[in-house]
């Protein structure tokens, strides 16, 4: 990463920060390399970061699992206090069973924390790409989506929206989510016969 890539990365990072609790366990769904993971340090434990271009890690407090969000993922019903995806969600093209998988290992009161950008940042990501200011990573990805679906999305699987607010001048935003309610009882070996 680039330093632009860097400087993004950490202010959406601060963002993110203060509505992690401490004690954590924290599912990072596009986690790159770590990098939050291993920011987070004490605030968490028994973590997991997901993305297919993550090296095999394995720390005191998280482990990284070189793989993408698949449904069902392979961890029991409330396994996580927070599901976070940073800059994540607009690269995932079927976002319905990701937010139901969310809804299925956060334990009660849990919350799914997002960070996703405005499409207009791809053509700014663009520019710097070819000024070789950044890297610009998988932008082919990004499929179009439009932030103001995201509240949608998760709200059709129990989640309130618990804030929503734009930054860096409007071009991304935060959402976070709460399941107030337990989620219906659906195991991951239920889910495994459904989408098989």
């Amino acid at each position: 990463m680039r330093l632009v890539d860097r400087v993004l990365q950490r202010w959406r990072e601060r963002k993110v920060f203060p509505w992690i609790g401490d004690g954590s366990r924290v599912l990072d769904i596009g986690c790159h390399q770590g990098e939050f993971l291993n920011r987070l340090g004490a605030k968490i434990q028994c973590s997991v970061g997901l993305d297919p271009l993550s090296a095999p890690t394995t720390m005191t407090r998280y482990t990284l699992v070189p793989e993408p969000f698949r449904e069902p993922l392979p961890y029991p019903n409330g396994s996580f206090d927070v599901v976070t995806m940073l800059a994540t969600l607009e690269h995932i093209r079927d976002k319905a069973p990701l937010a139901r998988e969310c809804r299925r290992l956060l334990r009660r009161n849990g919350r799914v924390i997002i960070t996703v950008p405005s499409p207009k940042v791809d053509s700014i990501v663009h520019t710097l790409v070819r000024l070789g200011l950044a890297d610009g990573m998988s932008l082919d990805e990004h499929h179009g989506f439009d932030p103001r679906d995201t509240a949608e999305l998760f709200s059709k699987e129990g989640f309130a929206v618990e804030c929503h607010k734009s930054f860096q001048a409007g071009l991304n935003h935060l959402y976070v989510f709460s399941n107030e309610a337990p989620p219906p009882e659906r195991t991951a070996n239920a889910l495994s016969s459904e989408t098989a």
